[in-house]
């Protein structure tokens, strides 16, 4: 077979930092440039704002490189479950890209703050996630009408897998390989046993302050 040239998440970003830079970015004054970070989150994606931003993932690097291939997930069950990277894979809640690679768990809950943030394609958006109420519920919100799909980078897709009932088994080792890559803005495919949440990309460019 032939291998599929990947690029990495923070490869693709380069663009977006690009953005951020060039002349037509300036206008968004009281921001930072920061090296590029990924939230995965969980929303609708016609969605200008919502909810819910608590369980949102938070990548600080690229995960892709930090990854591991559906054809080593038995070395990684015999090195223990520790990545080359050092991060531990955890049979009940593992997280998948749009190559096939296995990636680490993104910390969860982004903190409040605004964010510069883009899809990598035609908008960039001001994100705010708000502080926890009460509930520790976190409500967002983008700016200039921006949808949760115009900040997608949709070659990078990504989704958390977990048990559809308490002791099931939900292995990568039952997904196929022949289902990646995944097309760009497609859903990550099902893999049997597991229960999916398809997570949108987004990279911060910027941060305020």
């Amino acid at each position: 077979m032939t291998p599929v040239l990947r690029l990495s998440w923070f490869t693709l970003a380069l663009a977006a930092v690009a953005l951020f830079v060039a002349p037509q970015a300036q206008a968004r004054d009281g921001f930072r440039s920061v090296a590029v970070q990924y939230i995965a989150a969980l929303a609708d994606p016609a969605a200008t704002s919502g909810t819910g931003a608590e369980t949102w993932g938070l990548w600080r690097e690229d995960p892709g490189p930090r990854g591991v291939r559906l054809a080593k997930f038995e070395a990684l069950l015999a090195a223990g479950g520790k990545a080359p990277s050092q991060w531990t894979f955890d049979a009940n809640d593992w997280w998948m890209e749009e190559n096939g690679l296995i990636m680490e768990r993104p910390d969860v809950g982004v903190p409040s703050g605004r964010y510069l943030v883009t899809g990598n394609r035609a908008t960039q958006a001001v994100l705010t996630i708000h502080p926890k109420d009460a509930n520790g519920k976190q409500d967002w919100d983008l700016s200039d009408g921006a949808t949760i799909y115009d900040v997608t980078h949709l070659r990078c897709r990504s989704a958390r897998y977990t048990p559809q009932a308490v002791g099931q088994s939900c292995s990568p080792s039952a997904a196929s390989q022949s289902n990646f890559p995944v097309t760009p803005g497609a859903a990550m495919p099902p893999v049997p046993g597991c229960s999916k949440q398809d997570h949108a990309v987004v990279f911060i460019i910027g941060v305020a302050g």
